[in-house]
């Protein structure tokens, strides 16, 4: 079995407790490798990627439980489509470009 299969075979209670677990793992690890030499440093990724796979494993349950709400939903036959913004013109545009070898001004008070 890979490691995202066995990660989806779980509840969501239990990928969020392997999170956090993980999590804690990676902080003790990213401290330990300030203070000391880590024995195994392939941890830290190791432990960075098992998060990872939590968090994208959670957000696809999410996304499909919206998708299957959304589709149980009416659709709206009126809705109007998105305005679309008119492109802003940027600062140095709209300013008159200065030449950098601009002349001093001379003094007319005699």
């Amino acid at each position: 079995m890979s490691k995202a299969t066995e990660v989806r075979d779980m509840s969501d209670e239990q990928i969020r407790l392997t999170w956090k677990e993980a999590a804690e793992n990676l902080f003790r690890l990213r401290i330990k490798s300030q203070t000391e030499r880590i024995e195994v440093p392939t941890e830290l990724r190791k432990s960075r990627r098992l998060i990872a796979r939590c968090q994208t494993i959670l957000r696809e349950r999410e996304l499909a439980a919206a998708a299957k709400a959304g589709s149980e939903a009416k659709p709206v036959a009126d809705a109007k489509p998105a305005a679309t913004a008119k492109p802003v013109a940027s600062a140095k545009s709209a300013a008159p470009a200065k030449s950098s070898k601009a002349k001093p001004e001379k003094a007319a008070a005699k």
